[in-house]
């Protein structure tokens, strides 16, 4: 049984699409995590609440990151027995969530990532279909070259 399953996601919102054997479905997760800005580098200043500023920002990235592993392993849930996984996104969630796939020991099913805008859920859902159509329609044409070459 074959499962193909698309995504587009950001740090707020992941659209999953799955293709099981001609059925669709289409699932929505929120973070429900706010804009977040990480400083680089340590404050210059040598007082006492130099190093309270410090102790509080770091808390507020590993509340961050523990909040959006969270997001990710969700997302995750729904690609469980994916015999193809596309991931596509605007920005740096793509490859986040990709490294937790490697961690869930599902990175070798992913096929693709790419880049993508926002979009609106009818046409992430076209996109993912567009994309396992052509793959598909790829595959068919290799295992046909294949079987002229083997009848030669």
């Amino acid at each position: 049984m074959k499962k193909e399953v698309g995504l587009w996601i950001d740090h707020r919102r992941a659209v999953i699409v799955i293709n099981l054997d001609q059925e669709e479905e289409i699932k929505q997760i929120t973070s429900n995590m706010e804009k977040h800005v990480r400083y680089s580098g340590a404050s210059d200043a040598s007082d006492a609440n130099a190093s309270h500023h410090d102790t509080t920002e770091d808390g507020r990235d590993r509340r961050f990151d523990n909040q959006l592993n969270r997001y990710y392993d969700e997302a995750i849930s729904c690609l469980h027995d994916a015999t193809s996984i596309l991931i596509l996104g605007p920005g740096e969630a793509k490859v986040e969530l990709q490294k937790r796939l490697e961690v869930h020991g599902l990175s070798n099913y992913i096929v693709a990532i790419k880049t993508a805008d926002k979009m609106t859920v009818n046409r992430i859902a076209a996109e993912i279909r567009r994309h396992f159509r052509e793959s598909q329609h790829g595959s068919n044409k290799n295992a046909q070259q294949q079987q002229a070459v083997k009848e030669t």
